[in-house]
């Protein structure tokens, strides 16, 4: 560990807290999130006003899941993330937003699905 003295620790507390509240201030957050059980979609309303949503069925942990389940949805305190107590199951929203709905195998198996459909 790094001894630093008072001077040195309060430089670096303020330069964390301002690349925080950058981060906040211009990253994604959730600021609401719900399962829509009539199109089978997880909503995800964000800081910017703009609303993005993915069915459940790609996501890992999701699939299958009831929608009860689903519902259940908890946004983390900072608004970068999503987690279902019940199945789980935890998600960024930065990795939702750039298309990242679970493990590479899970991505890999998910690429392999879409392709078979745009051959058919």
């Amino acid at each position: 560990m790094v001894d630093l003295d008072d001077a040195q620790f309060l430089e670096q507390y303020q330069r964390a807290v301002a690349a925080a509240n950058q981060a906040s201030a211009t990253e994604p957050r959730a600021i609401a999130a719900s399962y829509d059980v009539v199109n089978h979609l997880i909503m995800i309303r964000l800081n910017s006003g703009a609303v993005f949503s993915f069915s459940p069925d790609i996501a890992q942990g999701l699939a299958g899941a009831s929608a009860e389940s689903l519902a259940a949805v908890e946004i983390t305190p900072s608004g970068e993330g999503l987690h279902w107590k019940r199945l789980d199951a935890d998600f960024s929203v930065s990795g939702l937003l750039g298309g990242c709905f679970g493990t590479k195998a899970w991505m890999a198996k998910l690429q392999e699905q879409w392709a078979s459909q745009q051959a058919s």
